[in-house]
């Protein structure tokens, strides 16, 4: 097998997993309720999460990072009784609005939960985080958040993807 088919073979593959991975996501979501399900439904379902969060009313909020293959995050809030009470995707356009000059790199990680890619550019002295995100129907876009070197936000925006970028 030449180079170009194991190449080939691979972007076939990565595509077919993100595709089952969004079917799987789907009917995951399907079979829990807020207020009914539990941790451990949850967890059941989406498996450990990336991170845990830990909220003032002291419920936690368990983020699931679906980057870089696939265009969705989720934020799934277990409260103080151990039931769900919320499980949002987060990578929309109306969260993205929330995101503002000088919030640091943590409250942005909070909001839109781990990104596809990080990169820093030392020569304009900035690190930029991007996001996969699909603007309905089927659009797929990138979400940019500029920072400061003290992880401070500059700026952010949103961009469509090139057909060549999609792979």
């Amino acid at each position: 097998m030449n180079i170009f088919s194991r190449v080939t073979t691979a972007l076939a593959a990565a595509a077919i997993g993100a595709l089952t991975l969004v079917g799987c996501d789907e009917q995951k979501i399907k079979e829990l309720e807020e207020g009914m399900s539990t941790e451990f439904d949850v967890r059941a379902k989406f498996g450990e999460p990336e991170r845990i969060w830990q909220e003032a009313d002291g419920s936690h909020t368990l983020e699931y990072n679906r980057q870089p293959a696939g265009a969705k995050n989720y934020m799934i809030t277990i409260g103080q009784d151990g039931k769900m009470s919320a499980l949002r995707q987060v990578l929309a356009p109306h969260v993205f609005a929330q995101i503002q000059p000088g919030m640091d790199e943590n409250q942005v990680r909070r909001m839109l939960g781990k990104p596809a890619k990080m990169m820093t550019f030392q020569l304009k002295q900035e690190t930029v985080w991007d996001w996969n995100y699909i603007d309905p129907p089927t659009r797929s876009m990138e979400f940019s958040v500029y920072f400061d070197m003290s992880g401070r936000v500059l700026r952010s925006g949103s961009r469509e993807k090139m057909q060549d970028e999609q792979r």
